[in-house]
């Protein structure tokens, strides 16, 4: 099975100028946790709900504070075409839930998350991402920035 018979389509862009209240509001509209962030026709990032509550709320900045202050800027993505097996090996040892899903010609298609990859592979493998996405600390952790 491919990342494309799984990942969502219907993908909303953030822009890293907006404020956090907009990208918070974007989440609600679109039931997203996560929203790829991109300029000039490229992927320049990812804000994700837990990135408003710990780098921002937890620190008390504004609502208005531009999204390119507390996103990620490290883009982690695959390609539609990928076997989704190995996808969620990739988030496992990323210790990531969602990747940016791109096309050969890395244009932004869709985004992937571990529950989404869990319903297509074997039930050891769903369950060995969740379990190394899961294990406390890791390059991608929240108190790092």
């Amino acid at each position: 099975m491919k990342v494309s018979d799984v990942m969502t389509r219907d993908v909303v862009l953030a822009h890293p100028n907006q404020t956090i209240c907009d990208a918070a509001k974007m989440m609600a509209e679109s039931d997203a946790g996560a929203l790829p962030v991109g300029e000039n026709d490229r992927l320049v990032g990812v804000i994700t709900d837990r990135d408003i509550a710990v780098r921002a709320v937890a620190k008390h900045l504004s609502p208005d504070t531009p999204v390119r202050e507390i996103m990620s800027s490290q883009v982690l993505y695959c390609y539609e075409d990928e076997d989704i097996e190995r996808v969620a090996q990739n988030m496992g040892g990323n210790q990531v839930r969602r990747l940016a899903v791109l096309n050969r010609d890395k244009r932004l298609v869709g985004i992937v998350s571990i529950g989404d990859v869990s319903h297509g592979v074997p039930p050891r493998v769903a369950g060995q991402a969740i379990a190394d996405i899961s294990k406390p600390g890791g390059s991608n952790s929240q108190t790092r920035h």
